[in-house]
């Protein structure tokens, strides 16, 4: 990696998050024996993550957390809604410089190549006996929480799965069905062909809104669909050499992007912005691309008002699996073993299956996907859709998608290009040069 470019973004963004926000914990270590749940003194973790809206799900988790750990509290710091522009390039200049860092971290799923090939930024979690639970776990799950040293570094949080997210009420003005499954039926048979159709029907009736919330959405829907026919791979093959000028799915998902840009389709936003976060109370598009996790961003951004006005579709095309994070204990954590316990729990079945009711996060670890609780979990905010029935059969039919060391630069730079040729930005023409360029220039 390019760490100076890397170290140079987070360096501007230091202030954007706030240092004092991001302070790990600073009590002294507890050195005394016996369990971790029972200290000699009272102390405190910090768990940082990052995402929008209800972002991991985990207020209910840490508030069962500080109820049964009265010694261990817990100080939960969402930081940012950005992972790639934001929250990752800040989280390698204190983990670089040893000091910043949370005792607990969230790693979303382009960051993984990278903290996997840097073991000496985090904690054993075997030291702490957490190798036990290698059998709660997908394999592929699992195995990303290895790294280069081959120790258990980060446990498993969520997994993707997709759906199309939409407003009934806008979708009603324009004439369209508004029934889940009948939405479902509008493109059921043509895929996204059928998309573009009901798209274009829609701006045809409505004036005040765009069918497509960012074309950056689409494009990522579209990119994990397409991984999944080839190979598994997007920006990087699995020996790490840079193919964004070279696979088929990143070339499919552009085209489709561009296609959606130039017929007008998109709200011209770009997501996890705050313009993006004032297009859902604006009411400006009518759709979006929502894996399990989008689901809390959007109740979450879009507020109370809106409260059963979206609901849940299935996504054109098949499944997708966008998404999924990890947790990892930082070395530089004063309270590893707490810290250590605290991310056992979080990525716990019981946790997982509270996350995946607060906000749909869908759980990672077998037993609660094998839970019959998951498949009756309803939406309230969605209309009630039965969120359970939707993702859960899915769950076990997602593929990992190979994701390299330089991913997360690489997507952050590619897609500038992607949201700069839908605002105008880039010409048509030069997109696909610019784009490639790109990603060339960000891999190094």
């Amino acid at each position: 990696m390019r760490r100076g470019r890397m170290l140079a973004v987070a360096s501007v963004m230091t202030a954007a998050l706030g240092v004092s926000a991001a302070c790990g914990s600073d009590e002294p270590a507890n050195n005394a024996g016996g369990s971790s749940s029972a200290p000699a003194e009272k102390i405190t973790l910090t768990l940082q993550t990052f995402g929008g809206g209800t972002n991991f799900g985990y207020k209910s988790a840490v508030e069962k957390w500080n109820a049964d750990h009265p010694n261990i509290q817990v100080k939960y710091n969402n930081l940012t809604d950005s992972f790639e522009n934001v929250y990752w390039p800040q989280m390698l200049q204190w983990l670089q410089s040893g000091t910043g860092a949370g005792d607990v971290v969230g790693i979303d799923e382009g960051g993984m190549g990278l903290a996997k090939a840097r073991p000496q930024f985090f904690t054993d979690l075997g030291e702490y006996g957490l190798d036990s639970r290698k059998a709660d776990f997908p394999q592929w799950k699992w195995e990303n929480g290895i790294n280069s040293d081959g120790k258990l570094f980060a446990l498993g949080t969520d997994v993707g799965g997709m759906s199309i997210c939409y407003r009934t009420d806008l979708f009603k003005k324009a004439g369209l069905p508004t029934d889940r499954e009948e939405v479902s039926k509008l493109w059921a048979s043509g895929g996204w062909e059928d998309f573009i159709k009901t798209a274009k029907d829609f701006q045809g009736k409505v004036k005040d809104a765009k069918f497509v919330d960012s074309v950056n959405t689409i494009y990522n829907v579209v990119l994990a669909q397409e991984a999944a026919k080839n190979g598994n791979v997007t920006y990087f093959d699995k020996e790490q050499q840079l193919i964004v000028d070279k696979n088929p799915a990143v070339k499919t998902a552009f085209d489709f992007a561009q296609r959606v840009s130039k017929e007008g389709l998109t709200a011209k936003l770009q997501n996890f912005t705050d313009p993006w976060n004032t297009g859902f109370v604006k009411s400006q598009f009518a759709t979006l691309g929502c894996p399990g996790w989008m689901l809390g961003v959007v109740s979450g951004t879009a507020g109370d008002k809106f409260k059963g006005k979206w609901d849940v579709a299935t996504v054109p095309g098949g499944g997708g699996n966008w998404g999924g994070s990890w947790l990892a204990v930082p070395k530089q954590s004063k309270h590893p073993k707490e810290a250590a316990e605290l991310a056992s729990f979080l990525t716990s079945p019981e946790a997982q299956l509270m996350a995946f009711k607060e906000g749909n996060n869908l759980p990672s670890t077998l037993p609660a996907q094998e839970n019959p609780e998951l498949l009756s979990v309803k939406n309230e905010y969605f209309n009630d859709a039965p969120i359970g029935e939707i993702f859960g059969p899915s769950i076990k039919a997602l593929q990992p998608i190979f994701l390299g060391e330089k991913h997360a630069q690489v997507k952050a730079a590619v897609e500038q290009v992607v949201i700069g040729m839908d605002q105008g930005a880039v010409p048509y023409g030069e997109a696909w040069t610019k784009f490639v360029e790109a990603g060339q220039k960000a891999a190094g």
